[in-house]
């Protein structure tokens, strides 16, 4: 009997509750969770900014949870369709702040969207940092 794999992606840098939560909600959706974390180039061109954890280090963070079976660097935003059938995931879950983005993916996953855990951002979060910082 083959595995209910699931896919999410994410830059996961700072790791925060909200990032735990939802891979832990999608882990539920099945039996094995793949993890693309974005690469370092394609965090800056989303984002506007470097992250602060180095792809290396964010890959190590993200492979360590236990709730995550394995991960990959994720170098662009179009190749969601490839990473889903390499990876054999039958489910697609992200957070709702990506709602309707990737329903054209429909045709070969079930897509799932989150709701964002309420006041947590790892923007805000290192915005504070820094605040606080001086």
């Amino acid at each position: 009997m083959s595995k209910r794999t699931v896919i999410t992606f994410g830059t996961f840098d700072v790791l925060h509750v909200g990032h735990i939560r939802v891979l832990d909600r999608a882990r539920a959706l099945g039996d094995r969770l793949v993890v693309g974390v974005s690469a370092d180039q394609l965090n800056i061109s989303k984002k506007g900014r470097a992250p602060v954890f180095s792809q290396d280090e964010r890959l190590e963070i993200v492979g360590s949870l236990r709730v995550v079976d394995e991960v990959f660097v994720e170098e662009s935003l179009e190749l969601k369709r490839d990473y889903v059938i390499h990876y054999g995931a039958a489910v697609l879950a992200m957070g709702n702040d990506w709602e309707g983005k990737f329903d054209y993916l429909s045709d070969i996953c079930e897509v799932v969207y989150f709701p964002r855990t309420p006041s947590v951002s790892t923007t805000a979060l290192i915005e504070h940092i820094a605040a606080t910082a001086g």
